[in-house]
């Protein structure tokens, strides 16, 4: 990493601050780090995050002070590492630069009545897009921007088929699009699942765009978003 200029280095000495780092060099003010989080409120106007990558992250000064934290609520997170494993419990404090919420959803339960709600669209979903971190499954997909409603993303239960868990994504465009094409991204908590020794892993299954209905696997050991991921740019998502 970039060492500190000699002028704050000279700062910090007078003022007796340490820099923590995991490594010799140190962070610089220059330094810009991103991780798909998860928001955790602790009180009135106190939160901190947990990172998929950097673990829990305290923040010490933030540009987003009007921000409103929702307990749970995924985002991807830009910021200045500051220090390591400071405060106690935490494995960095870090200057906050910009906060993008992702859309948080759980696990919701498909049934006979409610199987039309859900829809079944086709998708458009790289397989690599497709991964569990954070306790989440994490999906990023091309999105056939709508005119008028929001376009509606969930992940359905099959309790039918065990001891695997059988999850379906469903989308429901509407029948609302305008061959204007956007990144889209979601986040769905898993923690409603029955995970127990005889769980193998889950299986999701898509209507792929591409290669029509087909199930991604996924064993139960978390893989942290590609950094690419973490950079591109959700910012006019539609999506519910």
């Amino acid at each position: 990493m970039k060492k500190l200029n000699l002028l704050l280095l000279a700062f910090l000495a007078v003022m007796g601050v340490t820099f923590q780092s995991c490594d010799d060099d140190g962070y610089s003010l220059g330094d810009v780090a991103v991780d798909w989080a998860t928001v955790n409120v602790k009180g009135a106007h106190v939160y901190d995050f947990t990172g998929d990558r950097w673990g829990q992250i305290w923040p010490a000064t933030t540009d987003y002070f009007w921000y409103s934290p929702i307990d749970g609520q995924r985002v991807i997170l830009y910021f200045n590492p500051l220090y390591d494993n400071y405060p106690e419990g935490y494995d960095c404090s870090v200057k906050v630069l910009s906060i993008k919420e992702i859309l948080t959803k759980p696990i919701e339960e498909l049934t006979a009545e409610n199987e039309e709600e859900f829809g079944n669209d086709p998708v458009d979903i790289f397989e690599d897009n497709m991964w569990i971190s954070g306790g989440y499954l994490n999906i990023i997909f091309n999105q056939n921007m709508p005119s008028k409603v929001k376009h509606l993303v969930s992940l359905v239960k099959n309790t039918t088929i065990t001891p695997d868990i059988h999850l379906e994504y469903r989308y429901n465009t509407y029948a609302d699009t305008t061959g204007y094409w956007r990144n889209g991204a979601v986040s769905f908590n898993l923690n409603s699942l029955e995970i127990t020794s005889e769980t193998k892993g889950i299986k999701v299954k898509i209507n792929s765009a591409k290669n029509g209905e087909k199930e991604v696997s996924f064993d139960l050991k978390e893989t942290p978003s590609p950094v690419g991921l973490s950079q591109m740019d959700f910012s006019q998502m539609e999506i519910k």
